[in-house]
């Protein structure tokens, strides 16, 4: 055998065999894997990490995916969703953290991480810069901008008011409210600080912006979210962006009276008008009904002296006027002489017109005397009896006009032109005229003759050249005689017949 085959004999087989001594044991992957995984958890069960986020993501499930890196390394995490339902922030990429929890290992991928159980902020920097960078992504979707801004009601009837009902906050409003104008509030309990504290502040909010009147609740007019002063963790709960887009998504006019003078929230940003204290914010919510009511009053009177000065000027303007005026006899004084005028008139009127009558009477009077009228009468029946009618005058008056009668229709009988027809004549008719002449025949050439019983059409020409064109006489078939009419139709009388 040779020295080549020797060598890689000993050094590189093809087959794997149990060699005497040997007390390891191969292993698999997923036993090396689980062997990696209880010793890194065994030795790093409880750690604290500060680094940055990054990469960070929320899955469905609402598991939380991220990575925490510095200058030098980068490590992967994974925070449960009950530990992401207790963080008091919201994570987002570039903010610095302290991560507190376990190393593992995932044997899919032959990488280790960690889980986090716990995260906080890394110090008040890295909240600001949290803060700062919230702020300019809300501000950048105009949450912010002043157009946004509802006005406040002068005077609401009621007020919706978000905070803690055990705080002193609310007993500084509901005094406040009292001493300035008392009005009905409603108030809805939520918690100011610690874990779940934003979504109660954004679920009231939404829940007063919800209320439409018609349960037994009335609809605020306004809002106001309250809470007392605290650092800047304690307020952080009004930093969130939930309870941001709550405040600038509200139909209802709200006030945020979030901390003292000088702590500043997101919700303050977001809100329509931001009071320095929750005080201050029942100050600003409705006016002081003393005020309201000497204002009234003020107005009352100044109403009143408005009228009573009004009142005298018209007067003093009315006696002016009817000092200038004409008085009733000035204004009367024409028409009643000229009615006594007219009164003398129709006396003396009537009594002409009287006299008149009178002469009139007798004149006709001296006329009408009995022998007179029957000498008229007489008259009258004379001209009666001339005028009536004997049946002699009427028979004679009849004959005549028979006569004459019978002489005008044998003379129109005489002159009806187709009475010659009758007797062998014919006349002779061209394009609806009577052709009268041989000259007017041979104009038309063709000519229509008419006979007692029909029409004929004929040709008309040199005689010589009738004989050649062909022998006897040239005519068109007779046309019979025209059918009367219908029955039903008119048909005009012949004079003549």
């Amino acid at each position: 055998m040779s020295p080549e085959y020797d060598a890689y004999d000993s050094s590189g087989r093809l087959l794997a065999e149990e060699r005497a001594g040997d007390n390891a044991p191969p292993l698999s992957v997923s036993e090396l894997s689980g062997l990696l995984k209880r010793t890194v958890e065994d030795r790093f069960g409880h750690v604290r990490l500060r680094g940055e986020i990054s990469g960070f993501k929320r899955a469905a499930s609402g598991h939380l995916y991220l990575a925490l890196k510095d200058e030098n390394a980068v490590l992967d995490g994974v925070m449960w969703k009950g530990g992401a339902q207790r963080l008091a922030f919201s994570p987002q990429d570039g903010v610095e953290v302290i991560a507190t929890g376990k190393l593992t290992t995932y044997p899919g991928r032959s990488k280790y991480q960690i889980v986090i159980d716990r995260m906080e902020l890394a110090g008040e920097g890295a909240l600001m810069a949290l803060l700062e960078k919230l702020k300019a992504k809300l501000a950048g979707e105009g949450l912010f901008a002043a157009e946004r801004k509802k006005p406040l009601p002068f005077l609401p009837r009621t007020i919706g008011v978000v905070t803690s009902p055990t705080g002193a906050v609310i007993r500084d409003i509901l005094h406040r409210l009292a001493d300035r104008c008392p009005t009905n509030v409603l108030l809805w309990p939520v918690l100011v600080q610690g874990q779940g504290a934003a979504e109660q502040v954004a679920r009231a909010v939404r829940g007063f912006s919800a209320m439409d009147g018609s349960g037994p609740l009335p609809r605020p007019d306004l809002v106001i979210v309250a809470r007392g002063g605290g650092s800047i963790e304690d307020l952080w709960s009004f930093n969130e962006e939930i309870v941001v887009r709550a405040v600038a998504d509200c139909t209802i006019p709200i006030i945020s009276a979030v901390g003292h003078e000088t702590d500043t929230t997101l919700c303050d940003y977001a809100a329509d008008r931001r009071a320095p204290t929750p005080t201050a914010a029942a100050e600003m919510a409705v006016p002081v009904r003393a005020e309201l009511l000497a204002g009234l009053s003020e107005m009352g009177l100044r109403a009143g002296r408005a009228v009573r000065r009004g009142a005298a000027q018209a007067r003093e303007r009315l006696d002016m006027q009817a000092r200038l005026m004409p008085t009733p006899d000035m204004l009367l004084a024409p028409q009643r002489q000229r009615l006594d005028q007219l009164s003398d008139g129709l006396v003396s009127g009537l009594r002409h017109r009287l006299a008149d009558a009178r002469a009139h009477l007798g004149q006709a009077g001296g006329a009408l005397r009995p022998a007179l009228l029957q000498q008229y009468v007489s008259r009258a029946g004379e001209r009666l009896d001339r005028l009536q009618m004997r049946p002699a005058y009427l028979t004679r008056a009849l004959s005549e006009r028979a006569t004459a009668f019978d002489r005008v229709s044998r003379h129109f009988t005489s002159l009806n032109p187709d009475l010659p027809l009758q007797r062998g004549y014919a006349r002779v008719m061209a394009q609806g005229q009577l052709v009268q002449s041989v000259a007017a025949a041979q104009a038309a050439g063709q000519v229509t003759l008419h006979f007692k019983d029909g029409t004929v059409d004929a040709a008309v020409g040199d005689a010589a050249m009738l004989e050649k064109s062909a022998p006897g006489v040239i005519s068109s078939p007779a046309r019979p005689a025209r059918k009367a009419r219908d029955d039903g139709e008119k048909q005009q009388q012949d004079l003549f017949s």
